[in-house]
């Protein structure tokens, strides 16, 4: 998320959480919490379904922890960015604004959570217990799709490599698509396997979670 624009986000979703802006949301007990990030790889257009162990969550804001891709060279002789946040070579991720980000927390942990796309639309998020198999079912509450929940200016890469490791490295990202215009994706890199992930804002938790 662009730095410039945080102060406005935090207050909208602010107001969002206060006005109940879901039926369910308003029957159930949630608290607000200082905005956490999903990164989800369902279907737009989906409404329940599985896969959700492979969705990961942010519990802090990765965009002030993360590094520009100018400074990657420094990133990889440390080995670690801001915050202590590990990098690996071999799966890293890219922003919208060219910033490498610390990997979310895998696999997405069972529960509920209040999302949003920061703007007017709100649901309850669902994420059930693994299964024998590990696999995670999802639903979303009040007919809400993910695209309506998804954060459409944050959008979000993960880059792992075709061939051997260390063959996928940041320093083949083009630096000059950044920041990426409304719509665009994240850019391809020489040598990477790309996964793009919708972005769900996270306002609330169950009371007592």
């Amino acid at each position: 998320m662009r730095l410039d624009r945080r102060q406005w986000l935090l207050s909208g979703l602010a107001a969002l959480f206060a006005s109940g802006a879901t039926p369910l949301a308003a029957k159930a007990k949630f608290r607000r919490v200082r905005p956490q990030y999903i990164a989800s790889l369902a279907a737009p257009e989906a409404k329940s379904g599985g896969g959700a162990e492979t969705w990961g969550l942010w519990r802090i804001d990765p965009g002030p922890i993360g590094v520009w891709l100018k400074s990657y060279r420094r990133l990889r002789k440390l080995g670690y960015g801001p915050s202590g946040w590990r990098f690996d070579v071999d799966d890293w991720w890219l922003d919208e604004n060219g910033l490498i980000m610390k990997a979310p927390e895998f696999p997405m942990p069972a529960g509920q959570y209040l999302v949003t796309n920061g703007e007017s639309n709100v649901s309850v998020l669902t994420v059930e217990e693994p299964d024998a198999a590990g696999g995670q079912a999802w639903s979303l509450s009040d007919d809400k799709t993910i695209a309506d929940v998804t954060h459409g200016p944050c959008r979000s890469a993960r880059y792992t490599p075709k061939g051997t490791s260390g063959s996928c490295s940041p320093a083949d990202a083009d630096q000059s698509v950044f920041p990426l215009p409304p719509g665009d994706s994240p850019p391809d890199v020489t040598g990477c396997a790309k996964v793009e992930y919708a972005v769900l804002i996270v306002i609330g938790l169950p009371v007592g979670a």
